[in-house]
């Protein structure tokens, strides 16, 4: 026990100071996308052409990426004009799926609930985290959530192992048809008022599984979604960043 407690102590405090500072990340992260103007007349469309899930098409002359199909893959950048890059912004939460249609300029980072729910779960925030056909992507990087770097805890969130203590459910995965019953009785068996977030792109809008018949089209079919948090998967500090924004804490 005095060995345990001695090396504690030599270890220090390790836990990111997150929010107050932004974090660093790698510089191969890929995060919100960056557009070098308008497409010329005589575009090969190259991206639409590269991109294997219909996320990077023209509208009126404007690129547009959907950024709730987007995998990150990196492929769009391959475009001969150099229009599209990846740039390291991290903040990628919205409330309305329409947001993440994204053409450049301003990013429509997510709001904070309503008055009334803010007020239940503001300072307290319990999630039932189900897994409803993910490649265990993104929920490895909700469970990287809970270690000392991060602490979700400190912020008064916390993964809860039954429904009935929930608040709100965070979903990753497509939503197959074998999961579309437990993910209904989830979230029946929740108190009311509860919330719905959809965390990366298979929550979204079915990610590589879009055109499967034995899964959704992502969340929205099933559940009225509060937040989404794009991405495959999303960065820890895209999840995080996203919660403390719906709760009014950035």
């Amino acid at each position: 026990m005095l060995q345990i407690i001695r090396e504690r102590w030599r270890q220090g405090f390790r836990t990111g100071k997150f929010p107050r500072e932004e974090p660093v990340l790698p510089p191969r992260f890929r995060g919100l996308p960056r557009f070098g103007g308008d497409c010329p007349s005589d575009c090969s469309r190259a991206c639409e052409a590269l991109c294997p899930y219909g996320a990077c098409k023209q509208v009126d002359g404007r690129l547009e990426l959907d950024l709730g199909r987007c995998l990150f893959c990196a492929d769009c950048p391959a475009c001969p004009h150099g229009r599209i890059t990846f740039g390291s912004d991290y903040r990628l939460a919205v409330r309305k799926r329409e947001d993440l249609l994204y053409s450049g300029g301003e990013y429509p980072l997510a709001q904070p609930l309503e008055p009334a729910r803010l007020k239940l779960f503001g300072r307290s925030l319990k999630l039932r985290q189900v897994s409803a056909g993910g490649c265990n992507g993104c929920e490895a990087d909700c469970n990287v959530l809970g270690t000392l770097v991060f602490d979700l805890g400190r912020f008064g969130i916390q993964f809860v192992a039954s429904p009935r203590h929930a608040d709100g459910i965070l979903l990753t995965g497509p939503v197959t048809e074998n999961m579309r019953s437990a993910v209904l009785d989830t979230y029946e068996a929740m108190p009311a008022p509860k919330i719905v977030i959809a965390t990366g792109a298979c929550a979204i809008n079915g990610g590589p599984f879009l055109h499967s018949s034995e899964a959704a089209p992502g969340l929205d079919p099933v559940l009225p979604v509060d937040l989404y948090i794009p991405g495959c998967p999303p960065h820890p500090y895209t999840i995080l960043d996203g919660l403390l924004r719906l709760l009014g804490r950035r």
